[in-house]
């Protein structure tokens, strides 16, 4: 039998596939904090892992069409890789994120904290940090998302890290945790957001 992913193709995240990759977080992230900030902040945020040397950033293309269907995107860094962004384009993500600020004002503090993010990292040895994995809706539930975090996590330790971690919602978000754990992350924590969600920080660590 044919497996449903022998025609996807994982490859460097380059700056051509940045609009796609844009369209694909919006449909598989309706609704959500990053996805009402609108394209224009997404552009500026996937377009920050380009070309910067600490960075972890894949996309999974259908090969006969060359057609983005997923992205994954971190840093091996997150300390360092958060203080050049911030010293480098702070401004461009407060432009980006002024039609979302017009409509809503009230978000001005969450805003502010998702600019000047530092990563959440645990309290333990240095980690990569996974930040955001997107698969096209049409393409979910075919092994996209398997093939990216299994390649994510390859770069990882091909670059001498023990480790990755990543953050996502505790409640509400049962298939997304489920996914982690089957693929060999371990919820490290939980906390309270200032906005009041819940959140599991689960970690990935080489041998374990």
């Amino acid at each position: 039998m044919n497996s449903p992913c022998m025609e996807i193709e994982i490859v460097p995240l380059q700056a051509q596939h940045i609009s796609s990759v844009v369209r694909m977080h919006l449909k598989a992230f309706p609704g959500f904090f990053l996805s009402f900030l609108g394209p224009r902040f997404l552009k500026e945020f996937y377009a920050a892992y380009v070309n910067e040397e600490s960075s972890i950033a894949l996309v999974a293309v259908d090969s006969p069409g060359s057609q983005v269907v997923g992205a994954v995107v971190g840093t091996i860094q997150p300390g360092g890789f958060f203080r050049r962004l911030v010293k480098r384009r702070w401004w461009a993500f407060c432009l980006a994120s002024m039609d979302a600020l017009m409509r809503r004002p009230a978000i001005a503090p969450r805003l502010f904290r998702a600019v000047f993010y530092r990563g959440d990292a645990p309290p333990t040895a240095p980690l990569a940090l996974l930040s955001s994995i997107a698969v096209d809706p049409v393409f979910q539930n075919r092994g996209v998302g398997r093939m990216l975090l299994n390649q994510f996590i390859k770069q990882v330790t091909d670059r001498g890290g023990m480790g990755c971690y990543l953050t996502t919602d505790a409640e509400g978000n049962d298939a997304v945790n489920r996914f982690y754990l089957r693929n060999g992350w371990r919820v490290e924590s939980c906390y309270i957001t200032a906005e009041g969600r819940e959140m599991n920080r689960l970690v990935w660590e080489k041998g374990k």
